[in-house]
């Protein structure tokens, strides 16, 4: 292993998280290995202050439990622990092992009959845990103690090199869990850096695995891929790799062929990375709304065309497009009623009727609708003008614009206590 000592700029230990910093000495006192391991280092290497950071060490997550107070173990693939410490959430793992370990121990991890890991409750020695990452940027560890980065995999110099590469055989690596290959797309959009030829090579070969993986978990993925300020380029490299027919096959199939639902899509991920980097607020609603656009409006078209009223039409095809979609990445409730209702604000904005105009604009879903109008009718799609049409309507009516209350959809369900049994 290398070991890079300190030295000038390498890391700013001002913008490591005291809290993270308390957890390693915490488990050092306790005779444990520790440290701050992961994106973290990736980014303080980098010059950023990452907001995010994981711990590593050798004790177990019993163990950790046992020496934090504010601590819990969550986790069923592989188990973790949470340490609390004030507002921050430290996130504490074991070192893993192998997993082709004897499969009659409780620990042992279990695999598809297409490699996928199933569980991995494997635990080993730091150098087995960093060949166990998926990402050589990602493996390197930092001690804040002495100031020192620990470099097994030569992280380090593919930093230098600007690459992301799969460590060990990237197909293996995406069999195991075909979610690194998303991984792979968003970490090379976020930073800017090129592709490993083998780790690119082995996406085309492993694209489909990604049907295996868990709805809920494909959710997850896509708020992490479209959320976080690099929406676009992760777009683009999405297309370019195929990875994007995982997440909504028929939307991505339509963006692919048709340029004016690629300029719609691409630029809904440029105007959301805006608003991230300018701290304002951004919702998946307005993103799904946008990237399920084409499926939306094709399969609205065919009612059409089969007699059904434009505002059925786009009632119908919500329908049936949210639930296919979900079959793929399980999209909450709670964003899933706004997305249909965005769609649904979309021929009555069209309309433009004097009656309707003040009961639109207080529509809580005006803006987002707006917004999604204005991509439509740059992509180009032949809109009329309308889109000047309602921006003289908000000006004159500025205080009317989303002023409707919150309906019952928008508050979180209830949880209903269980009914006790009265019967003995």
């Amino acid at each position: 292993m290398s070991r890079i000592a300190k030295t000038p700029n390498t890391i700013n230990r001002h913008h490591v998280n005291p809290a993270a910093i308390r957890v390693v000495e915490h488990l050092r006192r306790a005779d444990f290995e520790a440290y701050i391991v992961g994106g973290a280092v990736r980014d303080l290497i980098l010059g950023g202050q990452p907001k995010d950071f994981d711990v590593a060490t050798n004790a177990k997550p019993e163990e950790i439990k046992a020496l934090f107070r504010r601590a819990r173990v969550i986790g069923r693939r592989f188990q973790i622990v949470h340490v609390r410490d004030g507002k921050d959430i430290i996130e504490v793992t074991t070192y893993r092992g192998p997993h082709d370990s004897d499969g009659s121990l409780k620990s042992a991890s279990q695999q598809s009959a297409q490699g996928l890991l199933l569980r991995d409750n494997v635990y080993g020695t730091l150098e087995q845990d960093a060949a166990r990452r998926d990402l050589t940027i990602n493996a390197m560890y930092y001690d804040p103690v002495s100031e020192t980065i620990l470099d097994q995999i030569d992280g380090s110099s593919d930093i230098a090199a600007r690459l992301i590469r799969v460590i060990g055989d990237p197909e293996k690596r995406y069999r195991e869990d075909p979610v690194r290959m998303l991984r792979v797309a968003r970490f090379a959009a976020k930073l800017q850096f090129d592709i490993e030829t083998k780790t690119e090579a082995a996406i085309g070969e492993c694209a489909t695995l990604l049907g295996e993986i868990p709805p809920p978990r494909l959710f997850d993925e896509f708020l992490k891929l479209f959320m976080a300020g690099h929406g676009k380029p992760t777009l683009l490299l999405l297309l370019h790799h195929g990875l994007l027919d995982s997440l909504c096959p028929e939307a991505a199939s339509l963006i692919e062929r048709e340029p004016r639902y690629k300029a719609l899509v691409t630029n809904a991920m440029g105007n959301t990375d805006l608003r991230v980097q300018e701290g304002r607020p951004v919702t998946p609603a307005f993103l799904l709304a946008a990237l399920l656009w084409p499926a939306l409006q094709n399969r609205a078209n065919t009612l059409v065309d089969q007699g059904e009223a434009p505002l059925q039409a786009i009632h119908s095809a919500g329908q049936q497009v949210i639930a296919e979609t979900c079959l793929h990445m399980a999209i909450p409730r709670r964003f899933s009623f706004p997305v249909r209702e965005i769609w649904e604000l979309q021929p009555r904005l069209e309309r433009k009727q004097p009656r309707k105009i003040k009961d639109l604009l207080a529509n809580r879903r005006f803006r987002a609708a707006y917004d999604l109008l204005l991509l439509r009718a740059d992509s180009p799609e032949p809109l009329d003008g309308i889109g000047d049409f309602w921006e003289q309507q908000q000006q004159k009516y500025p205080e009317l614009v989303g002023s409707a209350p919150p309906q019952p959809d928008d508050r979180p369900p209830r949880r209903r206590r269980p009914r006790r049994n009265r019967n003995p």
